[in-house]
């Protein structure tokens, strides 16, 4: 009996968990999808990355919201159940309440490992995945480095103005500047190219500049200048400069550890610079102490089991767990910022889920212990 009980609260629960968190990460991935558009519009990559690029970012999406999602999903499935009439018959047919909560204790801490896995794991593989897909990414669409009256220098190097664009798909005056050799074929030192027009290949790989001059600046210092009726230039395996080496959020926590490590100081994103220092403390407690205040959340969500009495603030039970629920999240996200300045906020930042989830487990025994319970 208790197990198909069991089983069924199990996959209430999950059903409204899986339904909130997928809704929520759909709604943010269009959000942030939209801001991806800059990687094609401004950055010039191919739209098959930015696809690619925006789906490896969905696991840190879910990562973020697993704590709230799981919140929002007990006090929903209590609620169900409450609604339904469903726990007055198991409170009735004997089953003590303490159960429940044991229960609901149980699905938090599978859940927290979960979000454990994602934070530790494969939310930073996939992060460091989708960075490394930019950064051998070659830009793809030359009309992007194109733009009426703006100095673009996305790609590193590489200057480039434009004074009008046509109806017809043909510029007006257009600047280049390569000082860092970019322009392979071309430039041998730094180069201006000044054109009086131009227009974008078929494939969108090249610039056909016409009617204009080039001058080169060899490495004694001479100028050279070349003028041209038509010429053809290559953006073909170039790459914009906003790419740069992975973030401390796309290291992976292995890599984090060792940089605790003196052995392991200078590399990337681990050095001995206070802010860097301070940076991977912050990131490495998020990841392993953010998971441990889900418990805590799903105890919080068990006084909404407690008899109700005849007062009117019991109707609003529901959204004062929601909103102490909600505060400790809250809470949870404040500390870890401070967690990475002193071993205190670090104790601090660990010890308000691991010394307020007894407490309030002792509290809620408490509260059922005069109950009708078997």
């Amino acid at each position: 009996m208790k197990n198909r009980i069991y089983k069924y609260f199990f996959n209430e629960f999950f059903r409204y968990f899986l339904t909130v968190l997928f809704a929520l990460t759909a709604i943010i991935w269009t959000i942030q999808a939209v801001n991806f558009l800059d990687l094609v519009t401004d950055d010039g990559h191919a739209f098959k990355i930015y696809l690619l690029y925006s789906f490896l970012n969905i696991p840190k999406m879910l990562t973020k919201l697993i704590p709230f999602t799981f919140l929002i999903a007990a006090i929903l499935t209590i609620l169900k159940f409450e609604k339904d009439n469903e726990l007055i018959i198991l409170w009735t047919s004997g089953l003590n309440k303490i159960y429940i909560v044991n229960l609901i204790f149980r699905i938090s801490v599978l859940v927290m490992f979960v979000q454990l896995i994602m934070s530790t794991t494969i939310n930073p593989t996939t992060l460091e995945i989708s960075r490394s897909l930019l950064k051998n990414s070659e830009l793809q669409f030359v009309p992007s480095l194109l733009k009426e009256k703006q100095f673009n220098d996305t790609v590193e190097g590489l200057t480039i103005f434009v004074d009008k664009n046509e109806s017809d798909g043909r510029y007006k005056n257009v600047f280049i500047r390569d000082d860092g050799n970019v322009l392979s074929g071309i430039s041998t030192g730094s180069t201006t190219i000044f054109a009086k027009s131009g227009y974008v290949s078929e494939d969108e790989k090249s610039l056909i500049l016409l009617k204009g001059n080039m001058q080169k600046i060899s490495e004694n210092d001479s100028v050279n200048i070349i003028s041209f009726e038509k010429t053809q230039i290559s953006f073909q395996g170039l790459t914009t400069k906003s790419i740069s080496e992975p973030k401390i959020q796309e290291t992976s926590t292995v890599q984090i550890i060792k940089c605790f490590d003196s052995k392991n100081m200078y590399t990337h994103n681990c050095s001995r610079h206070r802010n860097e220092a301070k940076d991977a403390k912050i990131e490495i407690n998020k990841r392993f102490g953010m998971p441990i205040f889900i418990p805590l959340i799903a105890l919080i969500c068990c006084f909404l089991l407690t008899s109700r009495r005849e007062k009117k603030i019991n109707n609003y039970n529901k959204y004062i767990y929601f909103i102490i629920g909600f505060i400790i999240l809250v809470l949870s996200e404040i500390t870890v910022r401070y967690s990475g300045v002193s071993l205190n906020f670090a104790l601090l930042y660990y010890l308000i889920p691991i010394i307020l989830s007894p407490i309030i487990y002792f509290l809620l025994i408490r509260e059922f212990k005069y109950e009708n319970l078997n």
